[in-house]
């Protein structure tokens, strides 16, 4: 889990604010503002309902938004490469994620003993990448 620092709004740069406003006008519930590990600043928000977390580069250019999923919510394809490739596996958590660099894909985290293994799948069962 990456470490949060929680920041007062004056410490965002106004770049990165008037960015989320830009790509995100009718985001609802907007929480804090917190830097991660790699000082991407991300916000949680909601939007249509379903709870959300965007990240951006000190610049301001957005660099990803995801939020949690249920199995029953992934694409068939992709259901079906996990049951067939990790049958007996456990699922710690999944999100579907909208990337600037990746596009979207889905991020299924295994639980592993010591450190989970996740594996990042296109909607059409690829995998995108394996950490």
């Amino acid at each position: 889990m990456a470490f949060h620092v929680s920041a007062f709004a004056k410490d965002v740069p106004e770049v990165v604010k008037k960015a989320f406003a830009a790509k995100y006008p009718d985001a609802k519930d907007v929480g804090d503002w917190d830097t991660d590990a790699h000082d991407y600043w991300e916000i949680h928000f909601k939007r249509d309902g379903k709870k959300y977390r965007a990240d951006f580069h000190p610049d301001g250019r957005w660099r990803e938004t995801e939020r949690s999923i249920e199995f029953e919510d992934l694409p068939v394809a992709v259901q079906h490469a996990i049951n067939r490739d990790h049958p007996d596996e456990k699922i710690n958590e999944i999100e579907s994620v909208d990337s600037a660099e990746k596009g979207r894909f889905f991020d299924v985290e295994f639980k592993r003993k010591g450190k989970n293994h996740d594996i990042e799948y296109r909607e059409d069962g690829s995998r995108v990448a394996d950490e």
